[in-house]
């Protein structure tokens, strides 16, 4: 069993900035990847930003030149640093991660999902 826990969401206004943390736990043998996700009611999930083992990241346009992804690898947790946040920003966000439990059995793990809000 895996668990992946986010924290940090909230209601800030338009131009702050806001940190979300999550930290994965249980059975891990090796995380592949760990990234963040947002939905909004009515709309698919989107990908906001991912980073692989290696340090790769991958950003979503919206994203670019606002958010920062990073990796603490030795604590099994993944941030993102959010700046000049935009209402449209405003969405349960997710933290998502590839993760072997063995060396051949890898699966995709998802948070509970953290609300940010963000105020025009």
């Amino acid at each position: 069993q895996v668990q992946l826990v986010e924290s940090g969401g909230g209601l800030v206004q338009a131009g702050d900035s806001l940190s979300l943390s999550c930290v994965a736990s249980g059975r891990i043998f090796r995380i592949i990847s760990m990234g963040w996700y947002r939905q909004v009611p009515g709309m698919q999930r989107e990908l906001v930003a991912s980073i692989n083992a290696g340090g790769a990241i991958d950003y979503a346009d919206s994203a670019k030149g606002r958010f920062t992804i990073s990796r603490d690898n030795a604590a099994n947790a993944v941030y993102l640093q959010m700046n000049s946040l935009k209402p449209d920003d405003t969405a349960v966000f997710y933290c998502n991660a590839y993760i072997y439990e063995s060396p051949t059995q890898w699966d995709a793990y998802w948070g509970q999902g953290t609300q940010v809000t963000v105020s025009s």
